[in-house]
């Protein structure tokens, strides 16, 4: 009997006196969810989202969910989104958009209202959805263990149990839903995968849900041996320093094997991603002072050491960099300093350049004339169009002169009004230190 395994699989998550919150949309799983919860003389009051994407449907599913509650005498909690608005302006999917605000909501009822669970409905088919999503657009072994059954706070009691056991059950008790049209919507990945890709595998493998969970079972296990290892690594080679200030010997990141991806599973818990990481992998035998954020973290390149420092208080990201200077004569083939000019280093017209000059963040009205371009440019409008986040515009350095001209985004572009020509008399090398 379903409700039976159903009763076991929650003793064995989250026992039988945790006070659940249960996320639920108006459709068939959720709808089931909430039935066998009722059923088992669970403790639990409901939480339900509108993300005001489906027009009167999103109205009419917040309404139906809203008279259950009354119905089963639970108490509610009902969060509206914009989720086309968030998406564009963090740059997700709207099906990404909608998981973080869902999952964000859920765990501020859960702490603000002392709840011990958010219990979602995802079943085995929803995992072995996940699991063919994440391998479509790449991903490393835990995308590909399938989702657990308690992951923190947030239980997930029915993955013992495939989509024809919930329909029969849900036939069975005459259980009342919604139905969300986009479900059969083809423009959705996991529609297409649902709709088309598991019925051809089940066809073709009779026992294939079967397989499928053993395989991602071993998945999980050979993920728990690797996060075991990357666990003796971070132990062994990040060093804390000070309060939110570690370190990494670069002669450890060297030794690593395979480099980028336990790498990138140790700086992983900063918020680096897999790209930052190769090109900090890149930046190794650069010159010291290379720096990479994230929204809490800026790692810093140093001699020997990788610095990562919190972002919060006095960092690494408050100190203004040292300026050091030398003027020099022109090379006979002014094309050489094409080779000379790094990330850190710069060449200049000594007599263009209006002294002192000293580096300083970007300001509103920050107009530059780009090497090797016509006219002049707002910085902000070089951000923009080289896609600078928000982070690492706050983090740019800009060299200006006592006139306060920008003189040389650090780094990226210096200005062409103080560039070296054939008629430079002589240069000023600049140096960030």
């Amino acid at each position: 009997m379903l409700l039976s395994r159903f009763v076991e699989q929650c003793e064995q998550l989250f026992g039988s006196d945790a006070r659940l919150l249960l996320a639920v949309s108006g459709g068939r799983d959720s709808m089931a969810l909430e039935h066998l919860c009722k059923r088992a003389g669970f403790n639990y009051a409901i939480a339900h989202c509108n993300f005001h994407l489906r027009g009167a449907d999103s109205e009419r599913d917040e309404r139906f969910v809203r008279q259950l509650a009354t119905q089963h005498r639970r108490e509610i909690f009902v969060a509206q989104f914009d989720t086309s608005s968030y998406a564009a302006e963090h740059g997700l999917s709207i099906e990404e958009a909608a998981r973080e605000q869902r999952y964000a909501f859920f765990e501020h009822v859960r702490s603000e209202q002392g709840f011990d669970y958010i219990v979602v409905a995802h079943h085995r088919d929803d995992t072995i959805e996940t699991f063919f999503i994440n391998l479509l657009r790449g991903t490393g072994i835990s995308g590909l263990r399938g989702m657990r059954a308690l992951n923190g706070f947030v239980a997930r009691p029915l993955l013992a149990f495939g989509r024809a056991e919930i329909d029969a059950y849900i036939g069975e008790h005459n259980i009342e839903y919604v139905e969300d049209v986009t479900n059969a919507e083809l423009v959705y990945r996991r529609n297409e995968i649902r709709h088309r890709l598991l019925p051809l595998l089940r066809e073709m493998s009779p026992s294939f849900d079967s397989t499928m969970q053993r395989t991602m079972n071993y998945l999980a296990d050979a993920e728990q041996v690797y996060m075991d290892r990357v666990g003796d690594l971070r132990a062994a080679m990040i060093k804390s320093d000070a309060a939110e200030s570690y370190s990494i010997a670069i002669d450890d990141v060297r030794s690593l094997k395979p480099q980028c991806t336990l790498l990138y599973e140790l700086l992983k818990p900063f918020g680096f991603n897999v790209a930052q990481v190769e090109d900090i992998l890149c930046a190794l035998d650069a010159p010291s002072g290379r720096r990479f954020l994230t929204e809490q973290y800026v790692l810093v390149k140093d001699r020997e050491r990788l610095l990562i420092v919190s972002r919060k208080g006095d960092g690494v990201t408050d100190v203004v960099p040292q300026i050091e200077t030398d003027r020099m004569p022109v090379p006979a083939d002014i094309s050489l300093l094409r080779s000379m000019t790094t990330a850190t280093t710069a060449f200049f017209d000594a007599d263009k350049v209006a002294l002192p000059i000293r580096l300083r963040h970007w300001q509103e009205g920050d107009r530059f004339c780009p090497f090797g371009m016509r006219g002049s440019q707002l910085v902000s409008d070089y951000f923009s169009d080289h896609k600078l986040s928000l982070v690492e515009k706050r983090e740019q350095w800009l060299l200006v002169d006592a006139d306060e001209r920008v003189l040389w985004i650090v780094g990226r572009r210096t200005d062409r009004r103080a560039s070296v020509t054939t008629e430079t008399e002589q240069m000023l090398r600049v140096t960030i230190c």
